[in-house]
């Protein structure tokens, strides 16, 4: 414009027109706004400059100069760049390299927060192994205590046990050198073969049975794989511990004068603990038979607590009724029985005897184990032993070589003299099978109003031997005893 306001010459006329096609020739191709007619002719120059620009060839890949401009037009935010190239640029780059980045590290953080949750390692976890619930249990290689030789509860079987209710718990009762450890071994972990001082509950040595001793106390602990618990207790009655407490002048609880009071009473709860949280119970004798055992199994029976009622609010002290009240399967094994013993009229008399003495028991007797069964004596029928109770017996174990003593020597026929002599019963290997086979075969009742799992059971159990040791109806009979 002039000072007068009058357009200057050549600012609209041909000198004009042509300094808009310079401009529009040598400015970038985004700045045109003119009209639909400038935007249609902004494409045949674009690619009218891309072999100008593509031409020269050097020994540098030709992909690498495309990738450098779009990664400078996406940084450098040009105007210039179209919103349709923009938008394509900066969502298809960043997306693939999510893609990429993402396809090592998305299965290994589900797998580790679905299987180890927050608190878990980071540093020795496989990711492939990493649901916790998946692991085994850790396996015992010995027993531990459940209860010590105090008679105080232990709580380090607790990192053994899951939160799993198939589980059947085996506990064992016995007056003293009859066999319960050993065979509590071989029934749970062992063999006959191994050595005795690799089994898992320790038996006897040579040097305790000398000078009369006992070499369990308290209650030990020992749970399978399988989820087998097995409970190893202290001798019934034991004369050695009543030895021990006299010489070594042991203080007796204010409530027991005597100490073969004290003993009987250690007996006594300990057999009501097993009749009240154990499925089965295996009393070992190792001969034919004490009566005394007998009248102190329904001693304990008489002094087991109660199973607690579903509700709180049960009426007295007596919880449930009758018919509720929850009773153990017991097994009476005979060890160490010799050939005698083996013959079908001694074993139905045995049978006729256990059933007799134990009529009026509550306890779950017979019905759950035959010998029979086992095709021990093939030539018997099943109806033999008309009252069958739960009845195992099981021979003296043979020492290695012993057979080799017992051959039937020399004779017409040399075959002959390479037999075995006649036992009148299977191997100790093969009865122990046997048995095993049975008692893991036996039925899994409820022990309380609600699935116990084996964590519930310890619970239960702590709380059960509590209430044992309070028991108001033992300290009765302890009075009734002095």
């Amino acid at each position: 414009m002039s000072e007068s306001g009058h357009s200057q010459p050549g600012m609209y006329g041909q000198g004009r027109r042509r300094r808009r096609r310079r401009d529009r020739d040598v400015g970038p191709p985004g700045q045109n706004l003119s009209g639909p007619s400038r935007d249609r002719d902004y494409q045949p120059r674009e690619r009218r400059a891309k072999p100008a620009q593509t031409a020269p060839v050097s020994g540098t890949p030709v992909l690498e100069k495309p990738i450098t401009l779009m990664k400078a037009r996406d940084d450098g935010g040009k105007p210039g760049t179209p919103p349709e190239a923009a938008a394509q640029s900066s969502g298809s780059g960043p997306s693939k390299m999510e893609r990429e980045g993402q396809r090592p590290t998305q299965p290994v953080y589900q797998i580790q927060n679905r299987g180890m949750g927050a608190t878990a390692s980071s540093g020795a976890v496989d990711p492939m192994v990493g649901q916790s619930k998946l692991i085994p249990p850790e396996k015992m290689k010995h027993s531990i205590k459940l209860v010590d030789d105090q008679m105080n509860w232990c709580d380090s079987a607790m990192e053994y046990l899951r939160d799993q209710t198939d589980m059947l718990v085996v506990g064992v009762l016995g007056p003293q050198g009859s066999g319960k450890s050993s065979i509590m071994s071989m029934l749970s972990a062992n063999t006959p073969e191994e050595d005795q001082r690799n089994y898992v509950f320790r038996a006897q040595t040579q040097e305790i049975k000398e000078r009369g001793g006992n070499q369990s106390t308290g209650i030990d602990f020992f749970i399978t794989q399988e989820r087998v618990i097995f409970l190893d207790t202290q001798p019934m009655l034991s004369p050695s511990i009543l030895d021990h407490l006299i010489n070594n002048d042991r203080k007796l609880p204010p409530e027991y004068n005597l100490p073969h009071t004290y003993i009987e009473m250690q007996s006594l709860q300990i057999a009501a603990f097993l009749f009240t949280v154990c499925h089965v119970v295996i009393v070992v004798q190792d001969w034919f038979t004490d009566l005394n055992l007998y009248k102190f199994l329904q001693t304990a029976e008489m002094l087991k607590p109660s199973t607690p009622s579903a509700s709180h609010d049960s009426t007295g002290s007596s919880g449930s009724d009758d018919g509720a009240e929850y009773y153990p399967h017991i097994v009476f094994l005979q060890n160490k029985a010799g050939r005698d013993d083996f013959s079908p009229r001694k074993l139905k008399n045995m049978h006729l005897v256990v059933d007799k003495l134990m009529a009026h028991s509550h306890l779950k007797y017979k019905g759950t184990l035959s010998m029979l069964e086992c095709n021990i004596f093939p030539g018997l029928g099943q109806d033999f032993l008309s009252p069958e109770v739960n009845m195992f017996l099981l021979p003296v174990q043979e020492i290695d070589g012993e057979d080799n003593l017992t051959k039937t020597g020399s004779g017409t026929y040399p075959l002959f003299s390479l037999l075995p002599g006649y036992r009148g019963h299977p191997s100790f290997p093969t009865m122990i099978s046997k048995l095993r086979s049975q008692i893991l075969a036996m039925p899994r009742c409820q022990l309380s109003h609600t699935i116990l799992t084996e964590k519930n059971w310890f619970h239960y159990a702590a709380r059960i031997w509590d209430g044992v040791k309070k028991s108001s109806a033992l300290s009765e009979y302890s009075r009734l005893l002095c």
